[in-house]
């Protein structure tokens, strides 16, 4: 008289109604006795259990994309982008449900860039705004005008010679908003920061280095690029070169400037890249004399030098190695340690 139907727990949940999409009003669970509509919260969950951790491979809650800039930038550089392609590339997957990835390539994106210009070396007074929506690619081409209008070309002369420089190198721009695309952390909602100060500019993503990763690793090109397919993406593109390869080349495009190098600081949830502004710097550094430079570069390598030292490194009297130094300290340039016969001299 009893028939007992037993229903094993899927693999591919949340199961939603198709009309209403994967959504609160789509998606039910049981509570006690009643069907009612799951929170984005379980929905979530749902998802990270059969689709796995990685984000950009799990199904995007919303489902009704559209991929105008993406297509827009296919065009340009050749590339066709029909639904074979899609799923090729992981924005679809063969059931025909869009990723993650499909999300954040959509112009229905919801993470965003804020940039802001500050008058100043602090966040005290702003100068300009804004945020940058949609489709990732329609971001970055944005965001890159932004920079590159406030890249700001200074002259200077040697002899008859002009010559013009800008506040950033163009290679160290672009390669530190790539990394701030490619490499940060999607799960987190909070926006991509670029701040332009009358020093420096900030590039500030979510996510800290992939796990087993230090920054001497970074620093020797070695890395693990978190979201993978939207890498491969921007590779197909010609955006980004072979993985590993951007921070060096954000090291190499300040050559021959000790004092000036660009920083990375990372967190466990936060990594940041700070370029100087080299006309800034340029402005502050006093004049430098050959044999100041050579102490300074000898410094660089060794860490200190002391007076006897640089007596008979650079084959000078007593008077003027003490000469020079004091004169150093008070450009600003280096910083005595320790007194009398043991005081050193390194780097401010």
């Amino acid at each position: 008289d009893i028939i007992a139907v037993q229903v094993q727990k899927g693999t591919h949940a949340p199961y939603y109604l198709t009309s209403k999409g994967i959504r609160p009003e789509g998606v039910f669970v049981r509570q006690g006795t009643s069907s009612v509509p799951a929170s984005e919260d379980a929905i979530r969950r749902m998802i990270k259990e059969s689709d796995g951790t990685r984000f950009e491979a799990m199904r995007s809650l919303n489902q009704s994309l559209t991929f105008h800039a993406f297509t827009e930038e296919c065009k340009k550089r050749k590339l066709k982008l029909g639904k074979q392609q899609q799923i090729t590339l992981g924005l679809q997957s063969k059931d025909g449900v869009y990723t993650n990835l499909g999300l954040l390539l959509s112009d229905q994106c919801q993470h965003t860039i804020k940039a802001a210009v500050f008058n100043g070396t602090q966040k005290d007074d702003f100068q300009d705004r804004r945020e940058f929506t949609g489709s990732l690619l329609k971001q970055m081409n944005e965001a890159y005008e932004f920079i590159n209008l406030n890249n700001r070309t200074t002259a200077s002369f040697k002899g008859l010679q002009r010559i013009d420089q800008r506040d950033y190198p163009k290679e160290a721009l672009r390669e530190a908003l790539m990394n701030a695309l490619v490499h940060r952390e999607y799960s987190f909602s909070g926006s991509t920061l670029i701040n332009i100060f009358t020093d420096r500019i900030e590039f500030v993503s979510l996510g800290g280095l992939v796990q087993g990763l230090t920054l001497d690793d970074i620093m020797l090109g070695i890395s693990q690029c978190r979201n993978e397919k939207l890498a491969a993406i921007f590779y197909r593109l010609d955006l980004i070169e072979a993985y590993g390869t951007g921070i060096p080349k954000i090291m190499e495009s300040y050559p021959n400037t000790d004092l000036l190098q660009p920083k990375i600081i990372s967190t466990d949830n936060a990594f940041k890249i700070i370029l100087p502004n080299r006309n800034y710097a340029a402005s502050k550094i006093p004049n430098v004399s050959p044999l100041e430079q050579n102490i300074l570069n000898h410094i660089t390598h060794a860490g200190s030098i002391s007076r006897k030292e640089t007596e008979e490194m650079y084959d000078i009297s007593r008077s003027k190695a003490n000469a020079v130094l004091h004169q150093m300290v008070e450009k600003h340039l280096l910083i005595p340690i320790g007194n009398g016969r043991k005081r050193r001299y390194t780097h401010t």
